[in-house]
């Protein structure tokens, strides 16, 4: 599981919305680095099988980091260290049952993986692939994901 410190933080939320105002996510970079190279962890949709990073709706009673450590864990089965530290926010349009689609932005912390459990929660739902970061950038689809992949530097990480 996910590491994250414990702090007196209160969840990160945008407010009172109505139902289709924009929604708060919380998602994780999940990053290794092996020999000198850099390399990021992607998943696969469950619905349209593209390339994403683990995220997920805030929990009650959790910070940020705990909320994106929970879905990093259910989804990818990552164990690691995460920060506090956010890298940048991007947005997308969630398509919803009815055909409508809910703006969200997704608040990115990265994570120092460890070990990939065999088992988790998820596994039969996802894929996952580790890239270099400018592959990465180019398999998923928000350019302002593309550009924190693209940009990320592990060494102005703080754990």
């Amino acid at each position: 599981m996910v590491v994250a410190a414990r702090n007196k933080q209160h969840p990160l939320q945008l407010g009172k919305s109505g139902k289709r105002d924009v929604r708060t996510q919380f998602g994780v970079l999940p990053y290794r680095v092996v020999n000198g190279k850099v390399q990021i962890l992607l998943i696969t949709s469950r619905e349209t099988g593209r390339w994403i990073i683990p995220k997920g709706w805030p929990e009650a009673g959790l910070s940020a980091t705990a909320s994106a450590a929970r879905e990093a864990w259910e989804e990818a089965g990552i164990e690691g260290r995460i920060s506090e530290t956010c890298l940048g926010l991007y947005s997308y349009l969630k398509a919803l049952e009815d055909r409508d689609r809910l703006p969200v932005v997704v608040a990115v912390f990265p994570v120092k993986v460890s070990r990939l459990a065999e088992k988790f929660p998820e596994q039969k739902a996802r894929k996952r692939k580790w890239f270099s970061r400018k592959k990465a950038a180019a398999r998923v689809t928000e350019p302002e994901l593309r550009r924190i992949l693209r940009d990320f530097d592990p060494s102005l990480v703080h754990l």
